[in-house]
Order: C-alpha cells, then structure tokens, then sequence
C-alpha cells in the first residue's frame, strides 16, 4: 500500500480489451495502491491508441475512465501526460475520467526537487524515421486532418500505424530505440532540474548524470505488459516497485 503522502507515476500500460492482463494489472493498482496516494501521474502511452475523444463511447475506454474517475472522487489528484500513443488524449476524456492533461514535457516541484516530467520518446533521437513520424503526427494540421476523417478510418489507421512499429523496431539496433546522452544534456540545458522522470523505452532504472558538475538522476518507469510497475516519491526520495 502507497503512503498517502506519495505521488505515483505510471506509463506505458498500453492498455487495450486485446491484451487483457495490464487491464486486470491496473484495475488492481488503483484499488490496492493509486486510491492511497497523493496524486498518480501517467507519463504516456497509458492506451495502445487513442483515435479520438469520440472514441470514449467505446464500453472499454467507459470503464477506464471511470476507473480514474474513482481516484479524483476520493481527492487523488490525477495528471494525463501524452504519449506516442495517446497523443490526441482530449478534454472530453480527460474530463470523464476526472484528470489534468499536462504538456509534454512539463517541469513540477516534486517535494522541494525541480522535476522534469516527458514521456521520453523525444530524447529517443538517435531513431531517425521515428522522430519524422514524431514531427508528422504531433503537426496540429496533421490532427485535425486526421480528427476529421471518420471513427472506423481512424481505427484501421491506427492499427495499421502500430504494425508498420512494431515491423519497423524488428530490423532496428536496441540502441537506437533508447535515449541519446546529448538529448537529455540538451533537455537539462533548458530545464535546469535535479530529476526527470520519463517511460517509453521500457527500460526501467535509474540513472546519475553530471552537468555542469551537479548530478541529476533519471528514473525511467517500466512498462505492464508482463507485471506492472510504477515510482514512487515522497519527501525521502523516489523508489521504482513492482506490481505483479
């Protein structure tokens, strides 16, 4: 069980009535341990995809939402940071579920430390063709196209856009789908914080670096699609535990 003094953070669910397990994972999470806490922040990624807030209709992404909508009625303040999946997360459904969309990437005081919040695939340039699709997809024309276009097309698109992924990460380097040193350098230049926090790569752990002679640890939140995980920080600190 999480202090009720803690804030919690969470991504990379990828939550969809597919892959039924990191659904009965979360389910558990907010009952066991994210109606406990202070606040409970997910970093992106929380939905495999997001065609839209007209997608709320749907029955599954009903029950989601009203299962963080559960966490604000009993005061866990509840923050939605896109992901490269959920980026077109909208105020319909943040209102549903009872949560604040943040920008990414957002800086916050997290107990008396300077914090950068992200998702983490822009740190991720070493992946040329991915940060072009980053770019296309994050173009508000580019969304408002899409937004216009009907429910199904979209979902064919999105599945389509997910197979193209998961095809394209096969014939690729697993460096090249993780963080590049200098992205983070240049994040830090011009967020001067002690901490970031971040998901994406699936690579859960924590990191020390040195910039101009101060040391910034950053924590990268793993993903559920076995077991799930999430950090926790309170006054004495940020700790990574697993939820299986």
């Amino acid at each position: 069980m999480s202090n009720p003094t803690s804030s919690l953070f969470i991504s990379d669910l990828h939550l969809t009535p597919e892959r039924p397990l990191p659904v009965r994972l979360f389910l558990r999470f907010i009952i066991e341990v994210a109606q406990n806490a202070q606040s409970l922040t997910i970093l992106g990624d929380f939905f495999e995809a997001w065609v839209g807030d007209d997608n709320l209709a749907e029955a599954f992404n009903q029950d989601i939402a009203s299962a963080l909508n559960s966490l604000a009625a009993r005061g866990v303040k509840v923050f939605f940071l896109p992901g490269n999946r959920d980026f077109l997360v909208g105020p319909t459904f943040a209102k549903a579920a009872g949560l604040t969309l943040l920008p990414d990437p957002t800086q916050i005081d997290l107990y008396g430390i300077a914090t950068l919040l992200a998702h983490g695939d822009q740190f991720c340039t070493d992946d040329d063709a991915y940060q072009a699709f980053r770019r296309q997809v994050r173009d508000p024309v580019w969304q408002q196209q899409f937004l216009a276009q009907p429910l199904p097309q979209r979902l064919a698109l999105a599945t389509a856009l997910r197979e193209r992924s998961e095809h394209a990460k096969a014939g690729k380097k697993p460096e090249i789908m993780d963080v590049n040193a200098d992205a983070i350098r240049s994040a830090l230049e011009t967020h001067p914080v002690s901490r970031i926090i971040h998901g994406h790569t699936h690579r859960p752990a924590r990191h020390e670096i040195s910039v101009h002679g101060k040391t910034v640890e950053r924590w990268v939140l793993p993903d559920w699609y076995e077991s799930g995980g999430y950090l926790a920080c309170d006054e004495r600190g940020c700790r990574l535990l697993s939820f299986a």
